[in-house]
């Protein structure tokens, strides 16, 4: 949670934990750190100074309109992964992978332009011309430069293998056979399907864009070194970081790899048939001590600009405010507001707007952006010394508890929600009201980001030992697993490099 939603956002509310999260959902979007890594040609003065005309991506491909596509999508993907991450260790092991696999790709020529996102969420794309995209989630989940350069081959291969430009001609020429089937049939059965067949067309053509990526992909790991089965490899561990994210039902994967790749059981043992090109397991170079080493310190979970998540506390260090919920809650740090659910089908929506200091806050809360207000409940309180409003609505199933509280040139905003008759919406109206607060410049400077930390694993060690030595999240066992791709029964190596999580 970070940039101040629009105002006036209407309430909505749809099916029991569905309609909830759509009620609660009203509209915002997240600040984050920026950086990028342009690969190209770049020329040194004899004094090691930096050439004033770089060679670039954009300039050796400026004649090139695919370079142009990339050009123009690429501010939006940016905004849409919040921002770019900049840290010089982290753009020089990825320029450093992607180098290796450039020189083995199907057009050694190509100028690559490297961004990593500054998102949690694990995922990699490219766009044409060159545009290639990695987040900092995915750098955390991989355990060694070869899943990395796995993941990254698949993407160039789509860039070599144009792969872009053919979809979306594909895509048009689906979407006019679409109109022209609808147009002929009216709307009957032979034109919808018409229009399914064109989607099915659809679905396959991008199936097998994605096997030949693989299969391109897995080629240029073995002939740069790499690991060739740490495409198989890293498939399996996208699953399970996968599985583990949608212990939360409401959880998002609209921004994860695999929601934008077809995987399967069939798809891994694919990558593995393409490896064996090369030889059985163990073949090639998995670049693991230098990868481990480039990426400990990256940022983990949510930036200081977002917030962060700290059990049943919500501290947010650039606005300089706080909040708790009751315990048994699970906070959720979405890009439109906080969320959190507990028992009860309870939940609790947080958010804040721009405050034009021009009308009271009761006036505010009447505004019209809440549906189903009672006006007769609106009442001006205070809230650990500041202005507060409360007031009560109800829509549909659900009653919601309305908090709005003015600090500086904003109007924070809480919803509390509880099915129709509960008795528990205002005592957790009640302690979420009295949670929130001003954080002092101690706890600014105290509260820390999370990061990947690089250990070494001593005699006596166990998985919950190391596990328990991680700090500011949940469910320590299962990311442990999941981020050193530690299967249960396996044992640990003393000695042994691995990473943990902690704000340290």
């Amino acid at each position: 949670m970070a940039k101040i939603a629009a105002p006036h956002t209407r309430l909505i509310s749809p099916p029991l934990r569905n309609r909830l999260r759509a009620a609660l959902l009203l509209s915002g979007s997240l600040l984050f750190l920026s950086a990028c890594q342009t690969l190209g040609v770049d020329v040194y003065q004899p004094t090691v100074a930096p050439s004033a005309t770089p060679q670039t991506a954009e300039k050796a491909g400026a004649s090139d309109p695919r370079t142009r596509i990339g050009a123009n999508e690429h501010p939006r993907i940016i905004a849409s992964y919040g921002g770019e991450f900049r840290d010089a260790k982290t753009e020089r092991l990825v320029a450093r992978i992607v180098g290796a696999l450039t020189l083995v790709s199907e057009n050694p020529s190509q100028a690559y332009r490297i961004t990593v996102l500054n998102s949690p969420a694990v995922n990699a794309f490219a766009l044409p011309g060159g545009y290639l995209y990695v987040t900092r989630g995915l750098l955390a989940l991989a355990n060694d430069a070869s899943e990395v350069a796995a993941v990254l081959s698949h993407e160039m291969a789509h860039v070599t293998a144009n792969h872009g430009l053919e979809r979306q001609r594909r895509e048009q020429e689906v979407e006019l056979a679409g109109q022209v089937a609808e147009e002929l049939f009216a709307n009957s059965i032979d034109g919808r399907r018409a229009v399914a067949r064109g989607k099915l067309s659809l679905a396959a053509f991008s199936r097998n864009q994605e096997l030949q990526a693989d299969v391109i992909g897995v080629r240029m790991l073995g002939e740069a070194g790499y690991d060739p089965y740490a495409a198989a490899r890293f498939l399996e561990s996208m699953n399970a970081n996968q599985q583990f994210s949608s212990v939360d039902p409401e959880s998002d994967s609209s921004l994860d790899f695999l929601a934008s790749h077809p995987n399967a059981p069939q798809r891994v043992q694919l990558a593995k048939n393409h490896a064996r090109a090369f030889g059985m397991e163990g073949v090639g170079d998995r670049g693991r001590d230098y990868y481990l080493e480039g990426i400990d310190g990256l940022l983990f979970g949510d930036s200081p600009n977002e917030g962060y998540v700290r059990g049943t506390e919500f501290l947010h260090p650039v606005l300089g405010i706080k909040f708790r919920v009751p315990n048994g809650f699970r906070i959720d740090n979405n890009a439109d507001a906080v969320l959190a659910t507990g028992p009860g089908d309870l939940a609790i929506r947080f958010d804040g707007v721009t405050d034009n200091g021009r009308q009271s806050l009761s006036d505010y809360i009447a505004s019209g952006w809440v549906t189903g207000l009672d006006p007769a409940s609106i009442r001006e309180t205070s809230v650990n010394g500041l202005p507060a409003a409360v007031a009560r609505a109800r829509a549909d199933q659900w009653d919601f508890d309305i908090t709005v509280i003015r600090l500086k040139d904003r109007i924070y905003r809480f919803l509390t929600a509880a099915p129709t008759g509960s008795d528990r919406l205002e005592p957790t109206a009640s302690v979420v009201r009295a949670g929130f607060s001003r954080m002092s410049a101690m706890e600014i400077r105290q509260l820390q980001p999370l990061r990947i930390r690089i250990v070494t694993i001593a005699p006596g060690d166990t998985v919950a030992s190391l596990a328990a030595r991680m700090r500011g999240v949940e469910r320590k066992v299962e990311l442990f697993r999941l981020l050193n791709a530690v299967a249960p029964g396996s044992s640990l190596a003393p000695g042994q490099k691995v990473k943990i999580v902690t704000d340290r």
